[in-house]
């Protein structure tokens, strides 16, 4: 799977691997270099057995002190497409949960992301969030932020769930989706509304389109993305 730009420049490629019950996918700069060991590597993620919990793990640090979860810590790129400077390992920095359907009737999926976005060293809080307009979780001074996806509406005449991608998206299919948090209810004269961080859907057999902005990186847009594909067990 690879990303690219509205004008075609190549951005990200991943390639999913298994580990016994486990699923995988490494993510690259370079779509002919998919592995760990590349210098082209800059995270993966990783799945539990159902397909519905996963985590995201970034190749550098988040933030000074962070510490990896594996032993790779000691590894450096040499690729100057990466700080040759910084150690390189597994820094977990999101978190991506798919919520289970108990009464087990098909209907779209839920989902929830924690995602580890530190604020900018010259930008102070108060400033940070009047400029994306977001609602922060409680924990947000530790650098974490909440996402959840948007309800789509079922349509009556189409016979399927349906959001606004303003043109985006063309084809249903429930890997589509919108996340986005909470916009500050002072804000909208005590009504309360949902800005949208990502989306992504369905444009043809093979394409999907995934639209981003702060505070969420390509790479972690990309790496929430790729958690759509694959069967949901008790999701859908």
């Amino acid at each position: 799977m690879s990303a690219f730009t509205e004008k075609g420049k190549f951005l990200l490629a991943a390639r999913r691997y298994r580990h016994g019950a486990h699923i995988e996918y490494i993510i690259s700069l370079d779509p002919n270099e998919l592995s760990q060991g590349s210098n082209a590597y800059v995270g993966k993620l990783s799945s539990d057995f159902l397909g519905t919990n996963f985590k995201i793990y970034d190749s550098q640090p988040p933030h000074s002190g962070a510490k990896p979860s594996s032993s790779r810590a000691s590894r450096r790129f040499a690729s100057k497409q990466i700080c040759p400077q910084v150690p390189a390992g597994n820094f977990e920095v999101g978190q991506v949960s798919y919520k289970f359907n108990l009464l087990k009737s098909r209907g779209p999926r839920r989902m929830v992301c924690s995602i580890q976005c530190p604020l900018p060293e010259d930008m102070a809080d108060e400033k940070y969030l009047d400029d994306i307009k977001m609602k922060m979780p409680e924990h947000a001074s530790s650098g974490h932020t909440i996402l959840r996806n948007k309800a789509p509406r079922w349509h009556e005449h189409l016979q399927c769930w349906c959001l606004n991608f303003h043109g985006r998206v063309t084809v249903a299919s429930v890997k589509n989706f919108q996340l986005a948090a909470t916009v500050e209810e002072s804000q909208l004269g005590g009504k309360e509304e949902e800005e949208t961080v990502l989306q992504f859907g369905k444009v043809g057999d093979d394409t999907f389109t995934m639209d981003y902005r702060q505070p969420l990186s390509a790479f972690l847009a990309f790496a929430i993305c790729l958690t759509s594909f694959g069967t949901k067990l008790a999701c859908e």
